[in-house]
């Protein structure tokens, strides 16, 4: 299925979860935050939420320093 990952077209497989695409993306869970859809994915529920078609998907990583 197709979804929007950060404004550009990304392919998976049906039935993926948020983890799946972290983890497909190589990120790090802990060092970043995903929208779906306009709303903040709370990482408790990245292996509960199902991605389906044509999701809109942002993800920003935390970058540490000052």
């Amino acid at each position: 299925m197709q979804l929007t990952v950060n404004g550009e077209a990304k392919l998976i497989a049906p039935g993926s979860r948020v983890a799946d695409l972290v983890r497909e993306l190589g990120l790090d869970g802990r060092k970043i935050a995903v929208e779906r859809n306009l709303e903040i994915v709370p990482r408790s529920r990245y292996d509960l939420d199902a991605l389906a078609p044509d999701d809109r998907i942002e993800i920003v990583a935390f970058v540490g320093g000052g």
